[in-house]
């Protein structure tokens, strides 16, 4: 595989346009979330809390058009449907994850640098 190159307008396109899909809220979320495990629609609905089920299913669709979800339904009445990651879904929940625990991590000290700058902001 050639290394990019970060001066071609279609590989600055390509890579701008992929990390608009898989760097938007709902799709680091259902991502990490996935990453538990396979879970139905609805418990993902129930994980995720206030997306809509249009939402929901929209990313969803994404993702799977895109090879990181595989979506299996279930015979049964109602019908049963699940998600998981493949396994280019789990290589990318792996830096979600990653940023997840940054995020957690400096949660505190991020809250703190946006206080003093809104205070040395006031004070000006």
């Amino acid at each position: 595989m050639k290394p990019y190159d970060m001066q071609d307008t279609g590989t600055c396109q390509r890579i701008s346009a992929m990390l608009s899909r898989i760097g938007d809220k709902w799709t680091l979320l259902i991502v990490r979330a996935l990453g538990q495990g396979p879970m139905r629609f609805s418990a993902l609905k129930r994980e995720l809390g206030s997306i809509s089920q249009k939402m929901l299913t929209l990313t969803l669709r994404n993702l799977e058009r895109d090879g990181f979800v595989t979506r299996t339904v279930t015979p049964s009445t109602p019908p049963q449907v699940e998600y998981a990651l493949t396994g280019m879904g789990y290589d990318l929940f792996r830096p979600i994850a990653a940023l997840a625990e940054w995020t957690w991590a400096n949660a505190d000290a991020i809250d703190a640098a946006r206080a003093d700058y809104d205070a040395r902001q006031r004070a000006a």
